[in-house]
């Protein structure tokens, strides 16, 4: 029931995405001193819901043949200063990053809980 609701189906993309998210900032900052790596984001979840928003989904094997993921979250190349050493890693941007990919995460969070008790009261039950 809750699969076919829209509105829970952008909560469970917005909290995947920030997951992924998460876990890009959490790859940056472990190559804070890696001479040469390229700090790395992914695109906002703005633009991925909608590019993800009208493709078909094939609900068993061989019912589609484009090939259906959920979100295709592709970390790219994110802009930033490249120290002497080639690292363009930068601790402050990759906190606010963090704390950005959790405030989506809590916020997607609250919509789903809201969800299911607006589904619940309206089955009768607390």
């Amino acid at each position: 029931m809750f699969e076919k609701l829209e509105l829970t189906k952008m909560a469970q993309a917005l909290a995947a995405h920030s997951g992924a998210r998460m876990a890009v900032v959490a790859r940056n900052v472990a190559h804070a001193d890696t001479p040469g790596y390229k700090a790395q984001d992914l695109p906002s979840f703005d633009k991925v819901f909608a590019a993800e928003g009208g493709e078909m989904r094939a609900t068993r094997p061989g019912h589609l043949t484009a090939s259906s993921s959920a979100m295709s979250l592709i970390p790219e190349q994110a802009p930033g200063r490249e120290s002497p050493n080639g690292n363009t890693v930068s601790l402050e941007g990759e906190m606010v990053k963090s704390v950005e990919a959790r405030q989506a995460h809590e916020m997607a969070l609250a919509i789903y809980r809201a969800t299911s008790d607006v589904v619940r009261a309206s089955l009768g039950r607390r």
